[in-house]
């Protein structure tokens, strides 16, 4: 029960770090038909950028703020200079282009700081533990994580669904030609959406830097996994990128820490040992396929549920 318990506990802030990369994935995908492959850089330069703050300021806060606002900065700089030219091109030329920024901006991490694992402490007022049952404690950093990643989806979807710029964005999502037609600016509304998508991204490395080793390529690991949350809730859509990202979180971290230990329960503890590992990689595309079978558009398509 405590192994369940704390692994529950970490796969749902597993789960809330994929949704702060996938809610700006998403938006960007639904409104504008763009794919990003690149959406994972912006939260490896989250990371980096408040390990870099932090250095000059040993103020973690300060060092998150900061972060963020050249992450956003970033952001709207790439979406003006480079990624405004390709919405018009096909989706093999943006696939193309993207990955070449990928290729570029893991090299600039690698010239900048080095090709080695660096490490970001926690700040010193959530760096200790809290006991959640008798004998077991959990780092108060991670609830913390988790409390933060729930205010900021009810933020957003806040943001979604009771502001005007929300709704030209849920407007833009399933019809933007009629959008366009009526007067608004789209370049603009695509600029806000990918700005704040990245800055999203960089808000999710920055938070999770003190949990993970910063690593060149660290944002690549994760953006298979977060097309497979956008694809399981439904392109376009932030409630569904939200189910998506925990049952993804959870089914991914629960999987890896019982599969073993359940499949012995009907295979003896080598062949145990040899499957386990590989049906525990394989359960959150298991999830996708059978989601797919029977909603192709995902759990909560965009189109009528934003």
């Amino acid at each position: 029960m405590s192994l369940f318990l704390v692994q529950s506990l970490n796969g749902l802030q597993f789960g809330i770090l994929l949704f702060l990369i996938a809610a700006g994935l998403t938006l960007v995908f639904g409104v504008m038909g763009f794919i990003n492959l690149a959406h994972g850089v912006q939260y490896m330069i989250g990371a980096y950028l408040t390990f870099m703050f932090f250095q000059w300021t040993t103020n973690f806060f300060v060092a998150l703020m900061l972060g963020l606002i050249v992450a956003l900065a970033i952001g709207l700089a790439c979406e003006i200079l480079i990624f405004r030219h390709l919405y018009a091109r096909d989706h093999l030329d943006q696939v193309l282009a993207t990955f070449g920024i990928i290729l570029f901006v893991n090299e600039a991490v690698k010239v900048i700081w080095g090709p080695s694992s660096l490490i970001l402490p926690p700040p010193d007022i959530l760096s200790w533990s809290f006991e959640i049952i008798e004998g077991l404690q959990y780092p108060v950093y991670r609830l913390a994580v988790i409390a933060v990643g729930i205010a900021v989806a009810v933020g957003l979807y806040f943001a979604v669904f009771r502001t005007r710029v929300g709704m030209l964005i849920r407007a833009g999502a399933t019809h933007p030609e009629m959008v366009s037609a009526l007067g608004v600016d789209i370049k603009r509304l695509f600029m806000i959406v990918f700005g704040f998508g990245a800055m999203l991204a960089g808000f999710a490395g920055a938070i999770a830097a003190p949990m993970f080793s910063l690593e060149p390529n660290m944002g690549d690991d994760l953006l298979i996994t977060v097309f497979v949350v956008i694809i399981i809730g439904g392109i376009g859509s932030i409630r569904g990128a939200f189910i998506a990202a925990v049952l993804v979180g959870l089914l991914d971290t629960l999987g890896r820490a019982v599969a073993t230990d359940l499949l012995k329960l009907v295979f003896d503890a080598s062949a145990a040992n040899q499957i386990g590992p590989a049906l525990s990689s394989m359960l959150i595309y298991i999830l996708m396929a059978a989601i797919l079978f029977f909603k192709p558009e995902g759990l909560f398509p965009a189109r009528g549920a934003a």
